[in-house]
């Protein structure tokens, strides 16, 4: 048998990449259900770290070890949505251990006050709904694909310690192309850029997820900017150096350009 067969035997955990929605998400029973039966289906986490899209912050940086006050980083919604909360427990081992990981690529900063983003939170009260497993957020340095590859791969060790990488944000992620009636149509370059995404990853072809900005189709209109699809880059690095299976656990497109797409490797 070999190592990779052992540790998989052993309970090594899964990285994943998940469409986060937005605070609406919580009022979609269908897609809390999906979120919901994901986690259930995987390992339950000893702890999580979550790389966000609404966090780029360079060099990269370790959130709250605590339990601290979410971020709600979004404007003029109803204000039910500012009342939501998620105490889940600090990480402080595993913010050193991330420390650890990622000192050889550069320099590690604090921020103590930070606590979770809605890319963060929105998604685990759909799949851990209970705030009991410890949670630590950290930044994505850049929205350079290469260098959150290698970051990615870094922190794979994690994987064999109980912790779920998570890449939250979004496959296609144009506000201003959005539909939000329940029946919207499907632009098709979202379409596109969906099964172009569902390809190269089921793939793992690496070389050209790195340079998705030249080979996607539509990539100018699914993504006017890159910060929701960085984080699969991340999520990929976390398994480039392993031989496992790659999964689809919720897929869909919703308010018409919106993919749900959602990725497991292992």
């Amino acid at each position: 048998m070999s190592d990779t067969q052992q540790q998989a035997r052993e309970g090594r955990m899964p990285a994943i990449f998940l469409a986060h929605g937005s605070p609406f998400l919580l009022d979609d029973r269908a897609w809390v259900a999906e979120l919901g039966a994901w986690a259930q289906a995987m390992p339950r986490p000893r702890s999580i770290l979550m790389l966000s899209a609404h966090w780029v912050d360079a060099p990269v940086t370790i959130g709250a070890t605590e339990t601290v006050p979410l971020v709600y980083d979004f404007y003029n919604f109803p204000e039910k949505y500012y009342q939501v909360t998620y105490p889940a427990p600090g990480a402080p081992a595993l913010a050193r251990r991330v420390r650890e990981l990622l000192g050889p690529l550069g320099r590690v900063a604090e921020a103590p006050g930070r606590g979770l983003d809605h890319g963060a939170y929105v998604p685990l009260i759909c799949m851990y709904p209970g705030a009991d497993i410890p949670v630590l957020q950290v930044s994505l340095p850049t929205l350079s694909p290469g260098p959150l590859l290698e970051m990615g791969r870094a922190l794979a060790p994690l994987r064999d310690e109980g912790v779920l990488v998570v890449g939250s944000g979004f496959l296609t992620h144009n506000l201003r192309a959005a539909d939000w009636r329940g029946d919207a149509v499907t632009q098709p370059w979202a379409t596109e850029f969906d099964a172009w995404c569902a390809d190269v990853l089921a793939r793992r072809d690496v070389d050209a997820l790195l340079d998705y900005r030249a080979r996607a189709p539509g990539v100018r209109m699914a993504l006017p900017t890159h910060e929701h699809f960085v984080p699969v880059v991340a999520a990929v690095g976390a398994s480039v150096d392993v031989g496992e299976p790659v999964a689809f656990p919720i897929t869909g497109l919703t308010y018409g350009s919106f993919t749900k797409r959602s990725v497991q490797f292992g």
